[in-house]
């Protein structure tokens, strides 16, 4: 019986067509296995995994172990974007028993959901130290079969220690010596030949850079800025960013930024343009300014979907391999280019007979700028007009008309590489994700000047209030227009209260306000603990009963639904009414405290909670814009505003006494001319008419 010919997850349509009798997780399946009196096989994933796709061929599509399989288990396959409920609860069972965890993840289970043997990737043959999937699938069969006893007992000290390690962290305060304190952290922890922290495999640290940046911003710290623009300088720069399409691959297979696991994350590319974004206007980098633009108008191309959402992921495989869109050879570079162009390509992007990745092919890498020589760790903008950029590299040996002959070759090599096989692309529509999106776009293109991604923000918060909310309640995801079955966690209603709050300020529109505080009205009704402060639990408290009630704060992929919670109570505070503003203020603070132990001890993974951070001590700043209708002088001070406020600042724009717009209240032109109403904290400036006297103010 086919059971997920009928789902909406991409990556469960995977596997529709196994011969593993797969269930989709749910009461019945663990109904089945008590009828039947077996232990339920777990095995997770997402369908942008290249390692997933590697199990499924080597085990899940042969009808030897397939048989085996639906002889002595009942089998879940689980979507871990569609249950990161699920996903949470039995990859801290795994960590926990193998010291390591990641995905495909193969879990055996009691028919009651408790775990007593956890793994990740089992390969078909034996291997040193890792017994073959085959070989598992038999001694588990077997021990159930002959010990279950001693399995049961088993699964019921795991899940007690599950208990044990996840217990709230005590509160701890997160002030001025937190932050510093973690600034010195993750400074010593920099690599400073490659930029970013620690070694391979590295990860884009997007929410440590914004971090950073806001730190920088608020103390002047040279340090912050420092760590900020050499990372985002060798990311861009690497074999992790598409140089010819725009938007940045999952991570790097080693430390220097050179051979990227394929995969492209939509959570991964909106908190990138963020920070982008955010650099590009705090420091008129080129290099950043291009790559901000180049992100976007990657989640507008590649991953928006026809409904106006944007979709999960892009594939790390095409038929099957891995890289194969998007790696170059030499030979391939002067077929497409002929051979002086064809040469000079594969010199300026680092193509070689060797190879950077396999078979003697070469990830893209834009090391330098084309119109001059190539410097090793320029920063220059190859597509920025020449002129006094931050970003400019070495002067002299300027090769005339490089930058334009950069431009062609690129425009030439993405067409090519547009009629080779494309990976696959995950189509569903996923509320947290988006919510990011949404973020990232509308802060960037208000601070840029891009009104199109704003409007595309705009679109797809309409996509998810449409057809992600039923009955006041968020689903998790849809697909084709099609809502999922599984319900929000916390990290949805966090990311997208934050992205709605986005909106109001980029567009002034009321109604987003007044969503996003009934999201988090039910952030803190259903998942904030009752009887712990500050304690957010990662599920609702009439959410599916599962072995343990999931609350990790860890920021770690993508913010953590608490951190991201804690975000938009701290910006809806300085937005909303005073009804409200104290209580999410409070509530901010006590989640904070909550973490506080986390950021002192692994700032690297709590870099969200570090953004929240700073933008309670800074306040947050809030500005509020009252435009005269017959004044021209308002729209520059909106811009001036949104173009050099710091990071995590409240900017709105408006008439003055604007219907449904707080900040705006009471506010209005002073003498018929526009002002800005500066604020940190419950401490405000006097209005200001003048746009010197706005850009002195924001660049002290």
């Amino acid at each position: 019986m086919n059971r997920l010919a009928g789902v909406t997850s991409p990556y469960l349509l995977q596997h529709a067509d196994n011969p593993v009798d797969w269930w989709p997780w749910g009461p019945e399946a663990f109904e089945e296995a008590k009828r039947r009196d077996v232990p339920v096989l777990l095995s997770v994933g997402y369908s942008a995994c290249h390692w997933c796709h590697v199990m499924a061929h080597e085990s899940f599509e042969d009808e030897a172990v397939a048989a085996v399989m639906n002889e002595n288990f009942v089998n879940v396959k689980v979507d871990r974007e569609e249950r990161p409920d699920v996903d949470a609860v039995y990859m801290t069972a795994t960590q926990a028993m193998t010291g390591s965890g990641g995905w495909p993840m193969t879990c055996f289970l009691t028919p009651e959901g408790e775990p007593f043997h956890c793994g990740t990737y089992y390969p078909p043959t034996p291997h040193p130290g890792l017994p073959s999937f085959p070989q598992l699938v038999d001694a588990v069969a077997a021990a159930w079969q002959e010990r279950r006893g001693e399995v049961r007992e088993a699964a019921r000290r795991i899940v007690a220690g599950l208990a044990e390690q996840t217990a709230p962290l005590p509160a701890a305060a997160v002030d001025e010596s937190t932050v510093v304190a973690a600034v010195a952290a993750l400074t010593s922890s920099f690599d400073g030949a490659h930029g970013g922290f620690g070694g391979a495999p590295k990860f884009p640290p997007s929410m440590v850079l914004e971090f950073l940046l806001r730190h920088h911003e608020r103390t002047d710290d040279p340090d912050a800025l420092r760590l900020v623009e050499r990372t985002c300088a060798a990311m861009a720069r690497g074999g992790l960013y598409d140089q010819l399409a725009g938007g940045f691959a999952r991570y790097s297979v080693d430390a220097g930024w050179v051979v990227p696991h394929f995969e492209k994350m939509l959570y991964d590319n909106a908190l990138l343009l963020r920070v982008y974004a955010h650099l590009a206007r705090r420091t008129g980098s080129a290099l950043a300014g291009r790559v901000a633009v180049e992100t976007a108008e990657f989640l507008l191309g590649e991953l928006r979907t026809p409904e106006g959402g944007f979709a999960a992921s892009l594939d790390a495989d095409t038929d099957g391999v891995e890289g194969l869109t998007y790696v170059w050879t030499p030979d391939q570079l002067i077929e497409v280019l002929g051979d002086a162009d064809g040469r000079w390509a594969a010199e300026l992007l680092a193509v070689t007979p060797e190879g950077s990745f396999e078979h003697g092919s070469s990830t893209l890498r834009l090391l330098a700028d084309p119109g001059a020589a190539f410097g090793a760790g320029s920063g220059a903008d190859p597509n920025a007009d020449s002129g006094g950029s931050a970003d400019a590299g070495p002067p002299g040996d300027a090769e005339p008309g490089a930058e334009a002959r950069w431009r062609r070759i690129r425009g030439a090599l993405r067409a090519a590489r547009d009629r080779r096989p494309q990976p696959a692309r995950d189509d569903k529509v996923v509320t947290a994700w988006n919510g990011l999106a949404i973020t990232a776009l509308a802060e960037a293109g208000a601070a840029l000047g891009r009104p199109e991604w704003v409007r595309a923000a705009d679109e797809a918060a309409d996509l998810l209030l449409r057809l992600h909310v039923v009955d006041g309640r968020l689903l998790r995801s849809s697909r084709d227009g099609t809502a999922g079955g599984a319900r929000a966690v916390l990290e949805d209603y966090g990311c997208l209260a934050q992205g709605l709050l986005a909106l109001h300020q980029a567009t002034g529109a009321a109604l987003r306000l007044t969503e996003a505080e009934a999201l988090l009205d039910v952030a803190l009704a259903r998942f904030a603990d009752p009887e712990v402060a500050g304690l957010f639990h990662d599920t609702a408290d009439d959410a599916e009963s599962l072995v343990r009630r999931p609350s990790d704060p860890g920021d770690n992929a993508s913010p953590s639904g608490a951190s991201s919670v804690a975000e938009a109570l701290v910006t809806a505070s300085v937005l909303t009414d005073p009804a409200r503003s104290g209580a999410y203020r409070a509530a901010a603070e006590q989640a904070m405290a909550r973490a506080g132990v986390l950021v002192a001890r692994s700032p690297r993974f709590a870099g969200h909670w570090l953004t929240v951070a700073e933008a309670l001590i800074a306040g947050p700043l809030q500005i509020a814009v009252a435009v005269a209708p017959a004044d021209d002088r308002g729209a520059e001070l909106v811009s001036i505003a949104r173009s050099l406020a710091p990071g995590g600042t409240v900017v709105v724009a408006g008439r003055g006494d604007d219907p449904g717009v707080p900040l705006l209240a009471g506010r209005g032109p002073v003498d018929g001319a526009s002002a800005v109403f500066l604020c940190r904290g419950y401490v405000c400036d006097l209005p200001m008419t003048r746009a010197d006297e706005l850009s002195a103010a924001l660049t002290r």
